[in-house]
């Protein structure tokens, strides 16, 4: 089938706790493959978006990605926001199916599968430039960490105590909650009698929201403590009131303050065509998303061809000149991608970039080849 299309599969959680970001993702997704087609497609065909809702439920997620592989027969997945999504994805598309798998969201890292490739920033690009910056400029030396229990923040938080640590400081507190934990009134009071300066947060939708209100009640940013919350974006500043995250740091390959000129134009169609509360940002994936979809628009049009080899090793040396907060390119090797970094702070409910990091590299493990990487899998 000569001019059959070309079938892109994307997993997005339109409904459930991530839904505002879900959402969002979504748009983002019909809007890219909407201009592709615009301009003829890819190789002269068609591109068809095969878009599945994973509900913020992992099994879900699952289910979804065996329908794209079995069903569907995709040439790419996307998709997936928690690192447990991700590995429920993983599983039926990468594991069984063997299927091409972009991985968009900001993450803790060490995904090392010669069909993986991310697209998001990574701990060397936000928690180590972030952390010295933070303690330079503030002060502070104490930092706790309340977190959401599972893989992402597990690993973030390995990675902080290690910067942390290294620049003189002390870690505090690390504790872990259910994603839907609400009750927090125990860790404020810990993080008030531990003497904290920083609030490292990982706590996740939808617990997030219930910690932030008892943590603002407590006092504790009057008292000049700091919060921190990587993740944090303009969909995320929306979820809560602006006096629960004032002063809130996040560091990001995106923000919609960036200021160069197709950041701009870019945010500006992407609010024209989507009005709503699902804004285009970084935190959830919609960054992500798009570099993911643009490199691989890259990288077949550099194969010239579909043949999923021929896509990956092109997918290996991909670039875009243009993006959401500027230029990036794939890191040979590595499957993760090189890109602009920015530290932001929260006020009056908006983001205000207070520190351009430049361009960062990912700095991740090599890839092993798919031989090898199939040996592992079948001793394992």
């Amino acid at each position: 089938m000569k001019n059959s299309s070309i079938k892109v599969g994307v997993i997005a959680d339109q409904t459930g706790p991530l839904s505002f970001v879900g959402i969002a993702n979504a748009n983002l997704a019909r809007m890219v493959i909407n201009d592709i087609n615009a301009r003829g497609g890819l190789l002269g065909r068609h591109l068809e978006l095969f878009l599945e809702d994973s509900a913020t439920i992992d099994s879900v997620a699952e289910a979804k990605a065996t329908k794209l592989v079995q069903h569907d027969n995709v040439d790419v997945i996307l998709g997936g926001i928690y690192s447990s999504t991700r590995q429920a994805i993983k599983g039926p598309a990468v594991d069984k199916g063997k299927k091409l798998y972009i991985y968009p969201e900001q993450y803790e890292g060490q995904e090392c599968d010669p069909l993986i490739f991310c697209t998001g920033p990574v701990p060397a690009q936000q928690v180590d430039p972030f952390i010295p910056w933070l303690m330079q400029h503030t002060g502070a030396k104490r930092f706790y960490l309340p977190s959401a229990d599972y893989i992402w923040p597990q690993v973030m938080n390995k990675r902080v105590r290690e910067v942390v640590t290294a620049n003189g400081g002390t870690i505090v507190g690390e504790e872990y909650f259910p994603l839907d934990h609400a009750d927090y009134g125990e860790t404020i009071e810990k993080i008030t009698s531990s003497g904290a300066e920083v609030v490292f947060n990982f706590t996740v939708p939808p617990g997030v929201v219930p910690f932030l209100e008892q943590l603002h009640a407590s006092g504790f940013t009057e008292r000049g403590g700091q919060i921190v919350c990587t993740y944090f974006d303009e969909n995320f500043l929306n979820m809560v009131p602006a006096t629960h995250v004032e002063g809130l740091y996040s560091c990001l390959d995106y923000y919609q303050a960036v200021g160069d000129p197709f950041s701009q134009s870019l945010l500006a169609r992407y609010d024209r065509l989507y009005p709503g509360a699902a804004k285009f940002t970084a935190g959830s994936a919609c960054s992500g998303l798009y570099r993911g979809l643009k490199l691989w628009e890259d990288a077949v049009t550099r194969a010239g061809s579909l043949r999923q080899e021929d896509v990956i090793e092109a997918l290996e040396h991909a670039k875009i000149a243009e993006g959401p907060g500027g230029p990036a390119e794939m890191v040979p090797g590595q499957h993760h991608v090189r890109m602009n970094m920015y530290i932001a702070r929260a006020h009056n409910g908006q983001f205000n970039i207070v520190k351009n990091l430049g361009v960062i590299d990912p700095k991740e493990s090599n890839v092993p080849h798919v031989a090898e990487s199939d040996r592992m899998r079948a001793v394992s």
